[in-house]
Order: structure tokens, then C-alpha cells, then sequence
């Protein structure tokens, strides 16, 4: 994420420093001097100007070959979202979200070259099917002792409203406003308990009492994504089951393959190992 953050903040400005053949214009004014075009490229160059232009270049190699379609960078958003969290958020505030969908394009362009390497069977990829979970939304009532819990289980059970009961009673400061929303999850994201307690319930169904060691929960599910078949999901598993198998320097090893096949000639003699170094690290 910090190289996003990093890559991301320059790489329009080393677009807007490019974009004029007049080096000497100036792009900032002030009463102690002017900075120019060239000033600013050559600054930005010397701090990051390596990085930068290769993921421009390879950006450029690879999209001639790999396709990344907008349906797969939401996916792929969606999951640096639930890892990263208010991390993500700063970077779509400090750079924009069309800069973050470029870089998230390149990031999957560059395993998209990778994984077409490599082989899986479809005993994985129907292993990986059968234990995939859709997301559920699901509302809880976090309450610290069991007699409270079953006092609030029987209010439900004749027919309180649980948005009502979750802002009186939970525990929860994050959720209890909001009437117990903890919005849409995925496996690996709750504690063992409340998730094993959470997908066994169907869609508008209440659990009874469910400890964990933040006390006791009372979950009711309000929405599932339907699982789609076999069939419909085989691409996207695939890819998934490939890149589960991938290491970092395989990628990079692809990479650098098709950058070099691809004639890449760097007109900048301060750039001009900039294939050379990347290949080292």
C-alpha cells in the first residue's frame, strides 16, 4: 500500500511535467523565482522517477497482451479495502480513486502474466468452490453477561425491534447506533464463534446467544449473496487458486521476460538501468 501511496501521488505530475516540449515554462510562479517544467521533472525523477517509470513501462508491455476488466479491479478494490481498511481510504483521499484503479490494474496485469504459467487441476478448483462463502450482512447485540443476552433473546422473541434493542443494550459503540449493523463480511473476518454462529442462520433469522471472549452476541443475518455455480465462478477461482500459488519472485521473473522481449529502449541515460535494477531486487 505505501508504494501505491507512493507511485500514485507522482504519477500524474510526471505525466504533466512530459506533456509539454517547452522544459523552461513554468508551472509555478512566485516573487523569489519561478519553477519550471524541467525543474520539477528532474526532481521528481531523482526521488522517484525509477519506480515510477517502471510501472509505466510495464503497464504499458503488459496491457497489449492481459485485459483487466472493471468488474475485476472492483473485486480486487473490495479486498484491499477489507485488508487494508482506513489505510485504503487515505489513499483514495490523498491521490483519487481513478489513480488507485490504475495502479490496482497494473497489479493485476502483472499476476495475470504470471499465473498463465501455472498449472491447477479441477480437484483444486472444485476443492476451493466447496469451501468458498459468499458475504452475509449480518446485526449483532453485544451485551457482557449471559443473563442479559437472554433477556434481550426473549424481547426478539416476541417481536421487539432489533434495531430498537441493539442502540438500548449493545456494547458495541461501533454498531449500536447504527441498530447492531456490522455491514456485509466474509470468512476470516469475525471471531470463530460469531462467524461458525452467523452463516448457519438464514436470511432474517435470529441466533440465540453466542459467547466469545468480547462477551455474548445475538446475531441476526439481514442479507446473503447467493453463491453462484460452478460454472459461473470457474475463471474467477482459477485465477484465485494460481495466484495463491504465486511468489513474488516468479512474477517478477515473467515480468521482466515480457519487458524484455517487448524492445523497451529508455531514451533517458538517468533511467537507463532501470530494467536492469528492477531484475535485482
Amino acid at each position: 500500500m505505501k508504494k501505491w501511496m507512493m507511485a500514485a501521488a507522482v504519477v500524474s505530475l510526471m505525466a504533466l511535467s512530459a506533456c509539454s516540449n517547452d522544459g523552461s515554462e513554468a508551472i509555478v510562479e512566485t516573487k523569489n523565482g519561478n519553477i519550471t517544467k524541467d525543474e520539477f521533472y528532474n526532481e521528481m525523477k531523482e526521488r522517484v522517477g525509477k519506480s515510477v517509470l517502471r510501472d509505466l513501462i510495464d503497464e504499458k508491455v503488459l496491457s497489449k497482451k492481459y485485459k483487466v476488466t472493471d468488474e475485476e479491479i472492483d473485486r480486487e478494490i473490495e479486498r484491499i479495502k477489507e485488508a487494508y481498511g482506513t489505510q485504503y481510504d487515505l489513499a483514495v483521499q490523498q491521490n483519487g480513486e481513478k489513480v488507485i484503479r490504475e495502479m490496482v490494474k497494473l497489479d493485476l496485469l502483472r499476476t495475470k502474466a504470471a499465473v498463465e504459467d501455472i498449472k491447477v487441476t479441477e480437484k483444486e478448483l472444485k476443492e476451493y468452490y466447496d469451501n468458498y462463502k459468499p458475504k452475509i450482512r449480518a446485526s449483532h447485540i453485544l451485551v457482557k453477561d449471559e443473563k442479559t443476552a437472554k433477556e434481550v433473546k426473549a424481547k426478539l422473541d416476541k417481536g421487539e425491534d432489533f434495531a430498537k434493542l441493539a442502540k438500548e443494550y449493545s456494547q458495541d459503540p461501533g454498531s449500536a447506533s447504527n441498530g447492531g449493523d456490522l455491514g456485509w463480511f466474509g470468512p476470516g473476518k469475525m471471531v470463530k464463534e460469531f462467524e461458525e454462529a452467523a452463516y448457519k442462520l438464514k436470511v432474517g433469522e435470529v441466533s440465540d446467544p453466542v459467547k466469545t471472549d468480547y462477551g455474548y452476541h445475538i446475531i441476526k443475518v439481514t442479507d446473503k449473496e447467493k453463491k453462484k455455480s460452478f460454472n459461473e465462478m470457474k475463471d474467477e477461482i482459477a485465477f484465485e487458486v494460481k495466484r495463491n500459488k504465486l511468489d513474488p519472485a516468479t512474477m517478477q521473473s515473467k515480468v521482466d521476460k515480457l519487458v524484455k522481449d517487448a524492445g523497451v529502449e529508455i531514451k533517458d541515460k538517468d533511467l537507463q538501468d532501470v530494467i536492469e535494477q528492477q531484475g535485482k531486487q
